[in-house]
């Protein structure tokens, strides 16, 4: 028996994906190994974003080659569909396959193991191509289980190199998400988070809106929770807000990717909304969930900005008020059109990087301290430490309480909590009733 192990680069969509590869791999004899130094045969699930992120799976398809050379080499995803002939040129893997018919993948392994044989894999996407649905089982040891029900892009932003990677929008049909929701339940997941590529854009092909799939889930017998995963802003519309408020499943917690605070660099990233637009949502949200976070992304050191434009990025975070900020470096992708333009010298990117981290953190921290004296149900996931357990609020704070004052295991309970203490990214609470459901 072949054992088979995975390293995932990325984001939640490729880590539920490789939970998927898993899958396939067990159903034909693998097994999976947790044992790194066990493993005969290795599946790299790349990302290509950035180049960091090409950077550290090429990186380790080198370092497994030099630590088993007799091993079986992986490299799939993003990276080598964007990619193909750079990758076949310097890569050492056995095997290169895409983002596409990857449920050949044990397939494939078989027939590498039985010739040792270079086999390159990566079929072209078409306008014709459908949801490639393969099913995750869920993690049995995990509360919170990914659910992924999109897949591709359609807007081609002047900096993103994910159509490229991943075809164009589609979606998961409602029966399949249905059973898959059904099947996470039964597996004793409480939470479900839905992802996608460009979540914002489900369903469109079938006539239906991302709201839909979030009610469906939200009617699975066993699921206390619904989260979602990144947004497209301009794909919220003000009727999703109102049926998403009648879900008491619905966790207001909602990512909305701005990339920018600035309307002139927003317009050279190709993005579809302004500053205004956005900030007209995010009072919207809060009008509607009074317990809302707003979370999001932003991109430093876009090709052309300006300090001007740094600053006003700056001054409009701070007047959003984001509760956390995933901040990151442009990073040129070749194909896209901002990867021509005039390019910021890596100093000043990084420089605007620390700046806008700092603010980050400091929105977080008032965050935290705004949610001093409530009171919210917090699913526990696992104990931290000998000193805490800890789970999620609705609004995805972490919340931790002291385990001596509940000696037993909580995994997998939901409880009241009285918010207490902040401290920095996480806050202190304790238990002020019994199990919520």
């Amino acid at each position: 028996m072949y054992k088979v192990y995975f390293m995932t680069f990325g984001c939640k969509v490729s880590q539920y994906e490789t939970e998927c590869f898993k899958s396939c791999f067990a159903s034909r004899g693998f097994e999976i190994t947790e044992n790194e130094e066990s493993g005969d045969v290795f599946v790299i699930n790349s990302c290509t974003v950035t180049g960091s992120g090409d950077s550290k799976s090429l990186y380790a398809v080198r370092k497994l080659r030099r630590k088993f050379p007799d091993s079986i080499i992986v490299l799939t995803g993003c990276l080598p569909q964007a990619s193909p002939d750079t990758v076949e040129k310097c890569c050492e893997a056995d095997i290169v396959t895409g983002t596409k018919e990857r449920e050949k993948l044990p397939e494939l392994v078989l027939k590498a193991i039985e010739n040792r044989t270079y086999i390159a894999d990566i079929p072209e996407y078409t306008s014709s191509d459908t949801f490639e649905d393969i099913s995750s089982p869920g993690l049995s040891d995990r509360t919170r289980a990914f659910l992924k029900i999109q897949d591709g892009c359609n807007c081609f932003c002047s900096y993103c190199i994910i159509p490229y990677a991943r075809g164009r929008c589609r979606s998961k049909p409602m029966d399949s998400l249905i059973k898959e929701a059904n099947s996470l339940a039964a597996s004793g997941h409480r939470e479900i988070v839905l992802v996608g590529i460009n979540l914002a854009f489900y369903g469109q092909e079938y006539g239906l809106r991302l709201v839909d799939a979030v009610e469906a889930c939200c009617k699975t017998e066993g699921i206390e929770r619904v989260r979602l995963g990144s947004l497209e802003p301009e794909m919220i519309l003000d009727e999703d807000l109102v049926r998403l408020s009648r879900l008491p499943e619905f966790c207001p917690q909602f990512h909305l990717s701005l990339q920018s605070g600035s309307c002139r660099t927003l317009q050279r990233m190709r993005r579809k909304y302004t500053p205004e637009e956005y900030f007209t949502l995010v009072k919207k949200i809060r009008s509607i969930f009074l317990n809302s976070a707003i979370t999001t992304d932003i991109m430093v050191g876009f090709p052309l900005e300006t300090e001007t434009e740094f600053s006003e990025s700056m001054a409009f975070a701070e007047k959003v008020g984001f509760a956390k900020i995933h901040v990151f470096q442009y990073s040129p992708r070749n194909g896209t059109a901002a990867a021509k333009l005039p390019q910021l010298s890596k100093g000043v990117k990084a420089e605007r990087a620390d700046r806008m981290k700092a603010l980050g953190e400091k929105l977080t921290e008032n965050y935290m301290k705004s949610l001093v004296g409530k009171t919210v149900p917090v699913l526990f996931e696992r104990e931290s430490s000998e000193e805490f357990h800890q789970g999620h609020a609705p609004d995805m704070t972490l919340i931790k309480i002291f385990r001596e004052k509940s000696k037993k295991s909580l995994r997998n309970l939901i409880f009241y909590v009285i918010i207490e203490e902040s401290r920095g990214d996480y806050c202190i609470g304790r238990i002020i009733d019994q199990e919520w459901r």
